[in-house]
């Protein structure tokens, strides 16, 4: 091994390498198994591969460590990651916990945790970074740290009393949504409550966009109304649909009276719609100017932190008001037909003639087949009246095809999928992932959470 001692924290997110220097993963975690008098020991890496998928590195499979890098032997099980009984999650379960001194000096809290090679091979936790609590009322204080040994402290377990999550979002801070949500998914369910309750309103509105249904009710399910009214604020609109779809009656309507206004209008605006149809598909917030607005103009707007890559693919041109429903649609104009042209151009000059928009009755078999037929990630949405009401991204359409266990799925689907197309573009209609049960179909996306009309 190139390094003795190693610190867990800075291993999250550390690339493997195999012997031939190519990329295999990056580390998310370190596997221990506690021991009746010794340290705990190690017993492997959780390691993430190409799709996302999460597997498990034996330490003797693993050469070197040091330099932000990890090499292993080359020999990988490619089955996905399955926690055991008795094997601890350092990052993910043993920061935060609680320890207390066996001097009697107090208690403190886990921040990292120092793993070394005790033999050719064999690795165990040998030191303990902890902070005990702090000692003045100033609430920019905090308690001093101090570094300590496995057999100087025993953990501390207090009935009722909540692990801390700080320092397990801390090492994932910057992770994206979507990565953020597969590590909490592979949580114990009470530990995934638990960090999900310490993360941010946007930074769990962002999470929650990304998971399985059942686990975003669940999530919200332990979360006050006023907290959970928040984190639906800061959801896109859509996504917020389909989360208070999925609740009871009385409590989607209450969230709803908690949202903001606004918010709350455009979430009860898509419930409105039949869930397989562009309007039971569409978000309600794109990019909306007028045609005397400028190529810059347009670009400015595109280069917002906060907007969706496929949002930004291109602006929608309308009469006032510029808010759906808008005035008049009058046409869109791609992001890449901006760049052609100089800043001071109309964009009423550049509208894309060729691209006719759906109503809000148009089946999702036939917006799927436009979004293919053209090219696009993004179709504008009108209302009898030619107002824009709203556009279909790819990414929707993705979310309402794919079956509902998408994100956990293993092996190769090709067959099925092409299936599922050959039967789509024959019929005219989406097919059901996942077939009937005695209790109806089993979709994936806003079909099971709003029922038929």
């Amino acid at each position: 091994m190139s390094a003795s001692r190693v610190f867990v924290a800075r291993l999250a997110g550390c690339t493997v390498f195999d012997p031939a220097g190519d990329r295999v993963g990056k580390v998310r975690d370190v596997l221990v198994v506690y021991r009746k008098s010794d340290p705990p020991r190690v017993v492997g890496l959780i390691v993430e591969i190409p799709g996302k998928r999460r597997v498990f590195l034996p330490i003797g499979r693993v050469t070197s460590i040091g330099s932000g890098q990890i090499i292993t032997t080359g020999l990988i099980n490619v089955r996905r990651f399955e926690q055991r009984g008795g094997e601890v999650r350092v990052i993910a379960e043993m920061l935060g916990r609680k320890v207390l001194f066996n001097d009697g000096s107090g208690d403190a809290t886990v921040e990292d945790v120092a793993i070394e090679e005790t033999d050719q091979g064999e690795w165990a936790i040998s030191q303990l970074f902890v902070r005990r609590p702090k000692t003045s009322a100033s609430p920019f204080a905090k308690g001093a740290t101090v570094f300590t040994t496995w057999g100087e402290v025993r953990e501390k377990s207090t009935v009722g009393e909540a692990q801390s999550a700080e320092q397990l979002i801390a090492t994932y801070s910057d992770l994206k949504p979507a990565d953020l949500a597969n590590t909490l998914l592979d949580l114990p369910e009470e530990r995934m409550y638990e960090v999900a309750g310490e993360l941010s309103d946007d930074r769990l509105a962002d999470v929650l966009e990304e998971m399985p249904e059942t686990d975003q009710v669940g999530i919200l399910a332990t979360l006050g109304d006023a907290r959970a009214a928040d984190v639906l604020d800061h959801m896109q609109p859509d996504d917020a649909a389909d989360l208070i779809a999925q609740l009871p009656e009385g409590r989607g309507e209450q969230l709803l009276d908690l949202m903001e206004p606004e918010e709350a209008e455009d979430v009860r605006f898509l419930l409105s719609y039949a869930p397989d149809t562009a309007g039971g598909l569409m978000t309600t917030e794109p990019i909306i100017v007028s045609a005397d607005a400028t190529v810059a103009e347009g670009l400015a707007l595109i280069r917002r932190h906060d907007l969706a890559p496929a949002l930004g693919a291109a602006i929608c041109v309308t009469l006032p008001p510029y808010e759906a429903p808008t005035g008049r649609f009058l046409g869109m104009v791609h992001f890449q037909r901006m760049l052609r042209y100089p800043p001071h151009e109309r964009l009423g000059t550049l509208l894309d003639s060729g691209l006719e928009p759906v109503t809000a009755d148009t089946s999702a078999a036939e917006v799927s087949r436009i979004l293919a037929s053209y090219d696009l990630v993004s179709v504008p949405v009108v209302d009898d009246n030619h107002r824009l009401v709203g556009v279909v991204t790819i990414d929707d359409v993705l979310d309402y095809l794919l079956p509902d266990d998408w994100r956990s799925q293993d092996g190769n689907d090709d067959v099925r999928r092409r299936a599922a197309a050959r039967t789509m573009l024959a019929t005219g209609s989406i097919p059901l992932p996942g077939g009937q049960d005695a209790k109806g179909p089993v979709p994936g996306g806003r079909r099971s959470r709003r029922g038929t009309s």
